[in-house]
């Protein structure tokens, strides 16, 4: 049954609703995601991890929940806002509906909020601060006390926190068929909070996947005599993840495959010598254009980023690659001495359009190479 509930924003705004799922109290950075479809994605994308996501999109819930459709095994975001909560589900793959999912996780989805008013307010003022909440458990003068009580999520290493903590093997491909990859390479992934599909791409087209914790250290991976080495998306601020860095820096003097997406991209760019800022509302959405520099050619990408590599902190040994039409933020580095290259979306588009997968070719060819010597 729906509950009385509460968003609360650390400039004082306020928005009431029905709440849907457990009846919690939670704070995170509010942000928005600009994406039509593939919710079930989103909120099991271990990127949101400490952030509460605001659907643009108007119903939320109509096609409920699936078994196949996790980017990991449970919800990383702090809450959901929509305008419309569907809470019985039409749809032939649907397993249960999403307010049993928020119910599992301990989670809550806060509905019947002006989405449209609320984006325009990050847009203007950025992300900020937020509580979501029951009004059961808490008043709007404690929720705007927490959301303000926030420290955001600049200076958090949040890959540590949702990253595995057991190294473990993959070998799956792509949906329907999830076929075995019978490739013989071996990729070691670094796990900062990495997707499942992304783990079915890479296994599709490289072969064997180990699975590594964000603070395995260069000599432990070394021992597993690695083709390449991909890094992962993740949540939170890259610059305190030095454990990553350390180890990316070390593994490019070994000239070996380098491949990083979203938060990989970042602690890619940092351990070359460049800088990154947090952005004023950051990148949610699978409708994002990316335009490649050299070709000119335009992907339409998904995106889940709230930090970005400062293009102008680029190091000489590294040409930018791809640029985001919207504000000319950098989405694309490659090395000129190395095998190593980046991008700043998620190519494996969960959700999204999958253009832009030729990435993962890419780095196969790279790894190919590296094999033969």
């Amino acid at each position: 049954m729906p509950f009385n509930s509460i968003l609360a924003l650390e400039d004082g705004t306020i928005f009431y609703g029905e709440g849907f799922g457990s009846e919690i109290v939670d704070v995170g950075e509010i942000v928005f995601n600009t994406s039509m479809s593939g919710y079930q994605e989103i909120i099991t994308d271990p990127s949101y991890k400490k952030q509460i996501i605001t659907f643009t999109h108007p119903h939320i819930g109509n096609t409920g929940i699936n078994i196949e459709d996790y980017e990991s095994e449970k919800i990383h975001a702090c809450g959901i806002v929509v305008k419309n909560f569907c809470s019985k589900p039409s749809n032939w793959r649907s397993s249960q509906s999403l307010e049993e999912f928020l119910v599992k996780n301990n989670s809550m989805a806060i509905s019947g909020i002006d989405t449209r008013n609320l984006t325009a307010l990050i847009r203007e003022k950025g992300s900020m601060g937020c509580c979501i909440g029951s009004l059961n458990k808490i008043n709007k003068e404690d929720a705007i006390k927490k959301a303000q009580g926030f420290d955001g999520l600049s200076g958090l290493d949040l890959a540590k926190v949702v990253s595995t903590k057991d190294a473990y093997g993959w070998i799956e491909g792509t949906w329907p068929d999830y076929l075995e990859s019978e490739k013989d390479l071996n990729v070691v992934a670094y796990d900062f909070g990495i997707k499942k599909n992304i783990l079915r791409l890479l296994s599709d087209s490289v072969g064997k996947v180990d699975v590594v914790c964000a603070k395995t250290s260069f000599e432990e991976i070394m021992k597993k005599s690695p083709n390449g080495i991909f890094l992962s998306n993740g949540p939170g601020d890259p610059e305190p993840c030095s454990y990553a860095i350390d180890n990316i820096r070390l593994f490019l003097k070994a000239g070996i495959p380098i491949f990083g997406i979203c938060l990989g991209h970042q602690l890619l760019s940092i351990a070359a010598g460049a800088k990154t800022y947090k952005m004023k509302f950051g990148h949610h959405g699978a409708n994002h254009p990316v335009q490649d520099i050299a070709t000119k050619e335009v992907f339409i990408t998904s995106q889940n980023h709230g930090f970005s590599v400062d293009a102008k902190t680029l190091p000489d040994n590294i040409i930018p690659t791809h640029i985001s039409l919207f504000d000319n933020s950098l989405q694309g580095i490659e090395f000129k001495d190395n095998p190593a290259f980046s991008f700043q979306g998620h190519p494996e588009a969960s959700p999204g359009p999958q253009e832009i997968q030729v990435l993962f070719n890419k780095f196969r060819l790279m790894v190919e190479d590296y094999a033969k010597t």
